[in-house]
């Protein structure tokens, strides 16, 4: 891993564990394994730092994008929801940070709501082609709807800690959350697949 990629994981999971306040340059230098110099050298500042590091980990290189022609848009939301979610609940402890700060340093709100605000955009473009290709009704406004299922996949993932009982399994959450969306917008949502009462206990019986 560079030097810089290193120094901006360090300072993620400290920023994450303490806070702006706590993540000090010497306690992000140590998790990194630099000198604080270094870090100085680098980014400037630690402020300049912080910030660098939340709009890496927010940074939409990587994240998986939804099709420019929608095709099976259930598998494609859903495999789109998924990786979403999965990553809002890696950086949880990143954006709760960053929200408990908030009002005391509002420019790390900036940072941490680039990769929210750019999925919410993919989403609703998706949306609306899924409406122009006709797979779906044209009475539900698109940045509703995405504005819908991104509330609920982060609300999970922030919740999910705190309220596990109010959320569905974490495996199938962003497929359930998908389903209910695309059934408020018309699309064709095929019956989940459901197991025959009984049948997991007749297969884990040992035979006779």
């Amino acid at each position: 891993m560079l030097l810089r990629d290193r120094i901006l994981e360090a300072a993620v999971r400290v920023y994450g564990a303490h806070g702006f306040r706590g993540a000090t340059t010497r306690r992000i230098a140590e998790a990194a394994g630099v000198n604080e110099v270094t870090l100085f050298r680098t980014f400037g500042s630690k402020a300049a730092l912080i910030d660098a590091a939340i709009r890496n980990r927010t940074a939409r290189e990587d994240a998986q994008h939804l099709p420019a022609v929608p095709g099976d848009v259930v598998a494609e939301l859903t495999a789109w929801a998924g990786s979403i979610h999965g990553h809002m609940r890696r950086m949880r402890s990143m954006i709760r940070k960053c929200m408990s700060e908030m009002e005391e340093r509002p420019e790390m709100s900036g940072a941490a709501c680039e990769g929210p605000t750019w999925a919410h955009k993919e989403l609703r473009d998706y949306l609306h082609r899924v409406q122009e290709a006709g797979l779906a009704s044209r009475d539900v406004d698109p940045m509703i709807a995405a504005s819908m299922l991104m509330s609920s996949l982060f609300a999970d993932a922030m919740g999910r800690d705190m309220m596990p009982s109010i959320y569905p399994p974490a495996s199938s959450a962003a497929e359930q959350y998908v389903r209910v969306i695309a059934r408020a917008l018309g699309i064709t949502v095929t019956p989940r697949a459901t197991k025959r009462p009984g049948a997991s206990r007749a297969a884990s019986a040992p035979a006779s």
